[in-house]
């Protein structure tokens, strides 16, 4: 079969066009999904977590899990545990896990290496209750061993009263919030806040109502999400609270929120509340 040679130049610019275009596509932001320990469906949720962060925006989540155990319950063996290079080639890592039984000063220091070195991150729900020494209920002091995981929250948590529905209600304006809607959730844990550290800013604000123990009505209003500014490389970190079960985990408000939080600290969210160039979905 004869080509004409003008038909072949105008194949060869398509080819060569198009080439370049996926060329100039940034590659995804790869992700880190840390997964494991007591009191919640990971199993479940890690895959949630991946599908929704994926098919929002340019991103690529691996994952690293263990299921848990009686023994490991709260101390589950991950093994970023004694790796402080644990995140390399990693754009961002989402700390997910559940590891309040986690203690040991060296091991803390060694999951919070990446950070303190300039590795972006999000932490969700149970994360705000893991690698704490001494008591979570008195509050900590920055550059001491009790304020190690806390500052690099910006936010201290010690535990959460009954599930009951929160209302989610968004208080700052901010690239991750633009554009969000505030909702109630299904009958959730809403974790209480010790202290707030200069370095954070909260942006949604949790209220729930539920019965206390002597048959009394209480109300509790509290910061449920936040960025924070870590270190002396000013790394960017998201976290919030709400996600125990897999309803709001699998909640496209949930993943709207969290794929915002992944993107705003990489640096790949616009002021305008919109994945950067290459990054949306």
């Amino acid at each position: 079969m004869k080509t004409h040679p003008v038909a072949l130049l105008t194949l060869l610019g398509l080819s060569v066009s198009g080439f370049a275009a996926d060329s100039a596509k940034p590659a995804p932001l790869r992700v880190l999904l840390i997964t494991g320990g007591c009191c919640h469906d990971y199993a479940t949720q890690k895959d949630l977590i991946k599908k929704g962060l994926e098919s929002r925006a340019n991103i690529t989540v691996d994952q690293v899990h263990v299921d848990v155990t009686k023994e490991n319950a709260t101390k589950p063996p991950l093994p970023i545990y004694g790796n402080p290079t644990y995140a390399k080639g990693y754009d961002v890592v989402i700390h997910d896990e559940c590891a309040a039984g986690i203690s040991d000063q060296a091991v803390i220091e060694g999951v919070l290496a990446p950070h303190l070195g300039g590795t972006p991150a999000v932490n969700l729900h149970c994360a705000m209750h893991c690698y704490r020494i001494g008591s979570a209920n008195e509050p900590a002091t920055i550059g001491t061993p009790h304020g190690l995981w806390f500052e690099y929250l910006g936010l201290q948590s010690s535990g959460h009263g009954p599930q009951e529905p929160i209302d989610l209600h968004f208080t700052t304006p901010h690239p991750v919030t633009k554009g969000l809607s505030d909702w109630t959730t299904i009958k959730e844990e809403l974790y209480n806040n010790i202290q707030v550290f200069p370095s954070a800013t909260p942006l949604a604000n949790g209220k729930q109502t539920y019965k206390a123990k002597d048959g009394t009505e209480k109300t509790s209003d509290v910061v449920v999400a936040w960025t924070n500014v870590y270190g002396p490389k000013k790394t960017r970190v998201f976290s919030t609270t709400i996600g125990h079960n897999n309803a709001t985990v699998e909640d496209t408000r949930y993943l709207d929120l969290v794929t915002r939080g992944v993107l705003w600290s990489a640096g790949k969210l616009t002021d305008e509340g919109k994945p950067a160039e290459g990054f949306a979905k």
